[in-house]
């Protein structure tokens, strides 16, 4: 910022004038812990910007909160927010030094000198860390590619500290941070990337010589949040519109309905779907990615039913126009629904964390017909805690004997604490692995675009 004299301050950038708007009028928050016997308000007020909304549903996501019920209004310049919410076991927060911290994180995250910047976070800005190197992967599906692609890490002496994987309508995105198994910090030596780069490229390609693979490396910071950077993937793969109106019909398939309330210039967006966490997260990014602005919103959840309502416009200030337009909402929001959504055997490992243990244990998930359908890796400390949601490779439901074959191949170092249909025997000194059991729906893994950075 500079003076003008006569003319006051000029500003050398859209984001120093956004953060002196922050400052000007940094957020208002109240937690409110009495009014409700199920649930705790929270109350979230602050100058309005696009992609604001997002963030405060991000943070309380990444707090672990449930949202129940919302209102949300943000005519103007100033939006308030207000959120019931539980813990993950459907109550009430009762923890006052808890209650502090969480007033205290959201008040940071919004602040002036939060990590949110409006103009980077639009952008996939994307940038290797100090710490670790992210590989991002999109496109078509297969059974057992993800058994591929970390054995090949393995070979290369890279370690996956982390992962998401998400598959939806034959087509997956996953993002992946490895670090050197040695050093365990990033990958700095240019020909090891090329040659990583090369040996994933080839492994993606498959059998479908044409598709290739898209690799690209930038410098930078990334600030764009995990579970965003995978809707974005997925929604510019094309996910919702591959075989779209083939997919058998499910009684619990989201429905999405689009109106234009003409007195008011907005459009009306309703979704009716089953409940579940991070819902409203992910419809409230869809929005945001393809360029809508939530005025009002409406959301509640009961019975395990979630209704959401939404008063939109355009970034440009005008409401959905055509009906193509209309129809490209629709999809996208089906879709986004749907990404998350995984029925059948989930698989939860908690063990020591050791190098290759993902290229180990997605082996024999794959030697014993498997195919990982989505998961969740991560690290903490020296702990592996994974997620995974596997099927039958033809689709059908995993039986106990392919359980009982997993864990003898895993042998000591896994112990099944409960499967679908009885506790199974434990053995001691063993990592924790908890089954779960749904119905699933048929997806795999398969030849993916690379990004690498």
């Amino acid at each position: 910022m500079s003076i003008d004299e006569g003319y006051g301050p000029t500003w050398d950038s859209d984001d120093e004038y956004d953060n002196f708007i922050r400052k000007m009028n940094p957020p208002s928050i109240i937690i409110d812990n009495d009014s409700l016997a199920d649930a705790t308000i929270v109350k979230v007020g602050s100058a309005n910007e696009y992609g604001i909304l997002l963030e405060v549903i991000q943070v309380l996501m990444d707090l672990n909160l449930v949202i129940s019920k919302a209102y949300i209004t943000s005519d103007g310049g100033w939006f308030m927010d207000v959120f019931n919410v539980t813990d993950k076991e459907g109550l009430k927060l009762k923890d006052k030094a808890a209650i502090a911290e969480i007033e205290g994180y959201i008040r940071k995250s919004l602040g002036a000198d939060s990590r949110y910047m409006p103009a980077k976070r639009r952008s996939v800005g994307v940038a290797a860390s100090t710490d670790h190197n992210v590989i991002e992967l999109t496109g078509s599906d297969r059974p057992g590619l993800l058994s591929e692609v970390s054995a090949v890490l393995a070979s290369l002496k890279c370690n996956v500290v982390s992962a998401e994987i998400w598959t939806h309508n034959t087509r997956v995105a996953a993002v992946m941070r490895v670090t050197d198994e040695d050093t365990m910090l990033a990958v700095t030596d240019t020909v090891r990337l090329e040659m990583i780069k090369e040996r994933l490229s080839y492994l993606l390609r498959g059998n479908n010589l044409s598709r290739g693979a898209a690799m690209a490396e930038a410098s930078g910071t990334s600030a764009t949040h995990t579970d965003r950077r995978l809707h974005q993937m997925m929604l510019s793969d094309g996910d919702c519109e591959e075989f779209h109106g083939h997919v058998p019909a499910q009684p619990q398939r989201p429905k999405v309905t689009v109106r234009n309330w003409k007195d008011k210039d907005y459009s009306v967006v309703t979704i009716r779907c089953k409940d579940r966490p991070k819902l409203l997260f992910d419809t409230v990014c869809t929005l945001t990615d393809l360029r809508y602005v939530v005025y009002h919103a409406n959301i509640d959840a009961n019975n395990n039913q979630a209704y959401q309502e939404f008063y939109v416009r355009h970034v440009n200030g005008s409401p959905m126009n055509t009906e193509a337009e209309r129809l490209r909402v629709i999809q996208c929001l089906e879709s986004a629904i749907e990404r998350r959504v995984s029925e059948g055997v989930k698989l939860e490992l908690c063990s020591n964390d050791k190098v290759g243990l993902l290229s180990e244990v997605t082996r024999i998930f794959r030697e014993n017909s498997l195919t990982v359908t989505r998961a969740e890796v991560s690290t903490k400390g020296r702990t592996a805690v994974n997620t995974f949601y596997v099927r039958s490779s033809a689709g059908e439901v995993v039986d106990q004997k392919t359980i009982d074959s997993i864990r003898e191949a895993i042998g000591h170092n896994i112990q099944v604490k409960g499967h679908p249909e009885a506790p199974a025997p434990q053995q001691k000194e063993s990592p924790t692995w908890f089954l779960f059991a749904n119905l699933f729906r048929p997806r795999s893994l398969s030849s993916l675009g690379l990004f690498v950075r």
